[in-house]
């Protein structure tokens, strides 16, 4: 059955007063990028695939010859291409890394049917100055956001629209537009950008093994094919897929609700990857640098193999409390067909990524998900499954979530506490994702 996608492109009224942002127009190069940077939606892959990277340098040159070309980011100011880091050290200051999924899927039933290519996993990583923090947001594939002028990869510009839903900022003006948008819609410039196609997801998660994901009840996806039971699932290659691509088996059937199943999963796989049976293991290592590398086309700032080492320097020592997944917060419009952002959560949110502040989730983890009982939690997840528990209907009773459970320490005592209409988790937060409906 067919996944709705978005409504024919067409300018609609939007609202004002978003900030300004640093633009950078894009063009197709013909160069063969050097390699690549970890697998969304596994889209964290930079989060925590980065911290691998310093191992990886071998299999990077394995796959310089992708036949995938770069994206050119040039910045208008200057009318310059975005340049590469040189020489293998940590980058200096703070800086934002986009990662857009590509739903195109070949005839494989877990991405649903589709007319079009669209981008339906949209995540901006800020990584702060100190390199200690790590906030990754989430936007809502049905969230209206004006779209700026997009260069035409076939020459020219597309015209500006005022209000449209973000994932069809892909099939619009390709990764370049939807880096434009991002940026127009938060004030942050970003430097980087990595397309990922979801058979990505497939080999990431065969490298490290599989990836635990824990089910506070039974989840079934016709749309998918999805069928894992409650309790602890380790999953990869297509399940992992499907479990990801899950939107009708999770929550209340919601976009919203598969971001915070999808952050259940990008949680672990940090964790994952993180560990020393992972970085440990030099075949997990290549394995993991070579699923990234053959499923992304990179911005030429990103294609350089020594610009993602000296990512991975930067990351390697951040702790997993103050690696944050934030969902870009929304409410519905339309009769419920999309979703305009929340001015209140908006602001605060975007308030701290702008002054490079941490950011602590006080909010509940989401529809899709809930608080793990059998695991110690950071204070995010704790305010989240009481709000959940208060919220919605109990999972099966040896799986609920633990109203009221004594929070850990704070990720950091400098860190903003967002508002409730912020939904997330950090990656040392342990979640259940939700079975529909449950």
């Amino acid at each position: 059955m067919t996944d709705p996608t978005a409504a024919p492109l067409r300018p609609r009224h939007g609202r004002p007063g978003r900030p300004k942002s640093i633009a950078r127009h894009g063009r197709l190069s013909r160069r063969h990028p050097f390699a690549s940077l970890g697998k969304i939606i596994a889209g964290i892959a930079v989060v925590a695939g980065v911290s691998a990277f310093s191992l990886t340098t071998m299999a990077v040159g394995d796959v310089v010859h992708s036949t995938k070309p770069a994206v050119v980011l040039v910045d208008p100011t200057t009318h310059k291409e975005v340049t590469q880091q040189q020489g293998i050290e940590a980058l200096q200051g703070s800086f934002n890394v986009l990662l857009a999924g590509s739903d195109s899927g070949d005839g494989n039933k877990a991405y649903g049917e589709r007319g079009e290519n669209l981008n339906d996993v949209t995540m901006l990583m800020h990584v702060s100055a100190d390199h200690q923090h790590v906030t990754v947001v989430s936007f809502p594939r049905d969230m209206l956001v004006p779209i700026p002028s997009c260069p035409n990869p076939k020459g020219g510009y597309y015209s500006a629209m005022s209000a449209q839903k973000i994932n069809v900022t892909l099939s619009y003006g390709g990764l370049a537009c939807t880096a434009l948008t991002v940026e127009k819609l938060t004030g942050l410039s970003i430097p980087y950008a990595a397309l990922i196609q979801f058979d990505g997801v497939v080999d990431m998660s065969n490298a490290v093994g599989g990836v635990p994901v824990c089910l506070s009840g039974p989840i079934k996806d016709p749309y998918t094919g999805l069928d894992l039971p409650a309790g602890t699932s380790t999953i990869k290659g297509q399940q992992a897929l499907a479990f990801l691509r899950t939107r009708h088996g999770v929550g209340d059937g919601s976009d919203l609700g598969r971001i915070s199943n999808q952050q259940v999963f990008l949680s672990s796989l940090v964790r994952t990857i993180k560990s020393a049976d992972t970085l440990g293991n030099p075949l997990k290592v290549y394995s993991l640098a070579k699923a990234a590398a053959s499923n992304m086309q990179l911005s030429t700032s990103l294609s350089n193999v020594q610009t993602m080492a000296s990512m991975a320097v930067a990351l390697k020592g951040a702790d997993l409390a103050n690696v944050v997944f934030v969902q870009f917060p929304t409410n519905y419009v339309d009769g419920g067909g999309a979703v305009a952002p929340d001015e209140a959560g908006e602001q605060a949110l975007l308030t701290a990524l702008q002054h490079d502040e941490p950011v602590q989730v006080t909010g509940t983890t989401g529809i899709g998900s809930v608080q793990d009982p059998s695991h110690a939690t950071s204070a995010s997840a704790a305010t989240g499954a009481a709000t959940d528990a208060a919220s919605a209907p109990t999972p099966t009773p040896s799986t609920a979530p633990t109203a009221g459970s004594t929070p850990s320490a704070s990720p950091s005592s400098s860190a903003v506490a967002l508002p409730s209409e912020v939904h997330g988790q950090s990656a040392d937060d342990y979640t259940c994702s939700r079975p529909y409906g449950k």
